[in-house]
């Protein structure tokens, strides 16, 4: 293995604090807001680079070094903070290489740089990594919120915010931090560094795919004296790929637990009076009618989709004042009663037509509906077959513009919050005995080797 010109050291600096990593996001605020301004310039000083070695083949020694400071000081914040935990220690406030510091980062200045690769490197070739340090660092939590439209987004965070999270809950119980963690944790953290280094234009050297684990580099001693740590060469390829399947299992379990949450969360506090779970749009159209998507349930066992959606509820608002309709029906009687008819469907798709030959009050298409002045409601156990609800002015007259809300009772909801807490739990558990399994037998001093017995000459 030969030597990559972004060397990435660090020292785990113990003893450490068991409870201060629980507030060093907030000591590290100064820090971050430093670095905010810090990282707001460094685009503009890699894009200012990338030119001049498009033109010259050099990287200008002066960005170089505010863009190695730049990664210097965010390595430093991170360590002390929920990169690795790694130091009690306060950063310097610095862009320059501060050697007795606990984590040191070095990159090497080119003298030349190729003008082609620059063209490519930071995207191009950068692909296989990004995936890779993707699944490294992500965004250290699991996430979720609700956008406008009702759907959710989903965030996942990488394999370093969840291995730290497990050191800092050992550390805060035992007072020590697992050496196998920090050696795995410290593997992928370089792995970062050199990407980044890579991609910001400061090396034309392919970063490796490699985890050279531990805080020093690969023949080089650490930045500080140190005893040479008995248990490093415990980790076998099985037991990293045991540790790293592990790590795997605790992402999918924070996916699990925070679905079920989220879903026990809206069995228990967003129902209404009635029991319904229920969005609400406003619906406007220039036509006579506004029909939503058919809704196929053809095929689905009654009992079974009932017991999942329960009851469904409809109702309507007219946003003026004027009386309302709304209606639900099978789809091929609601098609028949609209043939001619120009109305709005879900999708913001037209039809072109006419009025409706009857109001719809008087059509005999529906199997649930209602009519009249303010809100109108219809409710309505789930039947197999393929649907269509309708909302229309009561009078059949054009132009619409209501308030509509759909709902259902979804009586097994609690259930599946159940099922995906117990499930999430399981694969936790799962993912964390994995974790230790590796952790504790890569920690195993190897028996020595027997010193043979002293043969005995009788005299």
């Amino acid at each position: 293995m030969t030597e990559y010109p972004v060397r990435v050291e660090a020292t785990l600096d113990e003893p450490l604090s068991r409870g201060l990593w629980l507030v060093k996001w907030l000591l590290a605020v100064p820090h971050y807001i430093v670095l905010a301004f810090l990282w707001f310039a460094y685009p503009f000083v890699t894009i200012a680079a990338f030119f001049a070695i498009l033109v010259t083949g050099r990287y200008p020694r002066p960005l170089f070094e505010f863009t190695s400071g730049v990664l210097r000081w965010s390595w430093r914040v991170q360590y002390y903070s929920y990169a690795a935990l790694g130091t009690d220690r306060y950063p310097p406030f610095t862009l320059a290489d501060v050697p007795d510091y606990p984590a040191r980062l070095e990159i090497a200045y080119p003298e030349r740089l190729s003008r082609g690769l620059v063209l490519v490197k930071w995207w191009l070739l950068a692909i296989p990594h990004f995936i890779v340090v993707g699944l490294f660092v992500g965004g250290g939590t699991w996430l979720v919120s609700r956008t406008s439209d009702g759907t959710f987004n989903w965030a996942a965070g990488g394999l370093v915010g969840v291995l730290v999270l497990v050191a800092g809950v050992v550390l805060l119980f035992t007072g020590r931090y697992p050496r196998p963690i920090f050696d795995f944790v410290l593997g992928m953290d370089r792995w970062v560094l050199r990407v980044a280094a890579y991609v910001s234009l400061m090396t034309d050297e392919y970063p490796p795919f490699r985890l050279d684990m531990g805080g020093a580099e690969t023949g080089h001693e650490p930045p500080h004296p140190q005893p040479p740590h008995p248990h490093a060469a415990g980790w076998t390829a099985g037991r990293i790929a045991a540790a790293v399947t592990g790590a795997v299992l605790v992402l999918g379990s924070m996916g699990l637990l925070t679905g079920g949450t989220a879903v026990l969360w809206a069995d228990r506090t967003q129902r209404d009076a009635d029991g319904y779970l229920t969005a609400s749009t406003t619906f406007v159209s220039g036509g006579y009618a506004f029909a939503t998507d058919p809704v196929r349930l053809e095929g689905v066992a009654v009992p079974k989709l009932e017991s999942f959606i329960g009851d469904v509820r409809i109702r309507a608002t007219d946003t003026g004042g004027r009386p309302v309709f709304v209606g639900i029906g099978r789809t091929d009687a609601v098609e028949r009663y609209l043939a001619a008819t120009e109305y709005t469907t879900a999708g913001n798709r037209t039809h072109l037509g006419g009025a409706p030959a009857v109001p719809p009050g008087d059509a005999r298409v529906w199997v649930a509906s209602a009519s009249g002045a303010g809100t109108q409601s219809v409710a309505w156990p789930v039947l197999t077959g393929q649907w269509t609800a309708v909302v229309m002015n009561a009078d059949a007259s054009r132009g619409i513009s209501v308030r509509a809300e759909a709902g259902a009772t979804a009586p097994a909801l609690g259930w599946i919050a159940v099922a995906l807490l117990v499930s999430g739990l399981v694969v936790l558990a799962g993912g964390v005995v994995l974790i230790g399994v590796a952790a504790h037998r890569a920690s195993q001093r190897p028996p020595s080797p027997t010193a043979p017995e002293p043969s005995t000459v009788d005299i």
